[in-house]
């Protein structure tokens, strides 16, 4: 039989840093030295994070894993490795492993090769496979790329939505950014570096030239770089260097302000006028407020102007 883990057995959700290791938490060090299996995108990648923090990838618990890949055939035997490979090309094998070894009691951990785990990258398949199963997650926070970019754009955000990677080819790049363009709240993408400057033309083609944007690259890196302008500043800011065409790269934008100008409020009456059937003027502008991403005072005044028409 299989020896359980005297850390609680739970999928663990580990966050680990997008590029400074001093972004690395002590609960994150402390899960990752505890826990029986971490499920990583990369060995290789894990391996030397988890080798800088003196976290050892070989276990002295004893586990049955007579189901693993066959590099790491360790069933029923003491000194096994921890690490096992949890990607997009093996999630559908490894998940069902995965839940019936935290079922046997023992601890996994979920990483990702930097970041928060399933932002952008493998594991949602996992967390509803645990859930499905009644098994416990559990998150270890820590550093995310979407929200650090956030932090510091300078643009609203009070609301938000990470749209993350936009498609490859140029015509459904453009048809998504098309979908986008009225949107109300901050949009953070993020964008491989061999595809930026086409990214951000687009955005300027769809969205305007004159739009507000916070350029994120390389975030807590060495060469980081943090640059608000508009899009059309941006592409021309880009092009001229080819290092903002390296790295890891998120694109904050803002919303369409024009959706929430007061000339623009009439637009919505037919909605307002309905909300006013069941719902006090307080009430309907709240509610439109959140459908629409109009101010809620502006949309309050023009309720009282329908009511009294």
């Amino acid at each position: 039989m299989s020896t359980p883990t005297a850390m609680p057995a739970r999928l663990y959700i580990v966050a680990t840093p997008i590029g400074n290791l001093g972004d690395m938490t002590a609960r994150a060090i402390d899960t990752l030295k505890q826990v029986a299996i971490i499920a990583c995108e990369d060995t290789r990648t894990s391996g030397k994070l988890l080798a800088h923090f003196g976290i050892d990838t070989k276990s002295e618990q004893t586990i049955n894993d007579s189901s693993n890949d066959k590099t790491d055939k360790t069933a029923d035997k003491k000194g096994h490795n921890k690490l096992w490979a949890y990607h997009e090309h093996n999630s559908a094998i490894q998940t069902p492993k995965i839940i019936e070894m935290i079922q046997q009691g023992h601890s996994v951990a979920l990483i990702s090769d930097a970041g928060t785990p399933l932002v952008s990258d493998p594991g949602y398949q996992l967390v509803q496979a645990a859930h499905s199963a009644g098994v416990t997650v559990a998150p270890i926070v820590g550093a995310s790329a979407a929200i650090a970019a956030l932090s510091v754009a300078g643009l609203p955000s009070d609301r938000f939505s990470f749209i993350g990677f936009l498609p490859a080819k140029t015509h459904g790049r453009q048809k998504q950014l098309d979908a986008l363009k009225s949107r109300t709240e901050t949009l953070i993408f993020y964008e491989a570096p061999h595809r930026i400057i086409a990214s951000l033309k687009d955005m300027a083609e769809i969205f305007g030239a004159d739009r507000e944007v916070t350029f994120c690259r390389e975030l807590t890196k060495t060469f980081e770089t943090v640059y608000k302008s508009t899009l059309g500043a941006l592409i021309d800011f880009v092009s001229a260097d080819d290092n903002q065409q390296r790295g890891e790269i998120v694109i904050v934008v803002a919303g369409n302000s024009s959706a929430t100008d007061d000339d623009d409020i009439s637009t919505h009456d037919a909605l307002l006028q309905r909300l006013l059937e069941d719902l006090s003027v307080k009430k309907a502008a709240a509610l439109g407020a959140d459908i629409t991403g109009v101010k809620k005072n502006a949309l309050y005044q023009r309720l009282l102007e329908l009511q009294n028409e």
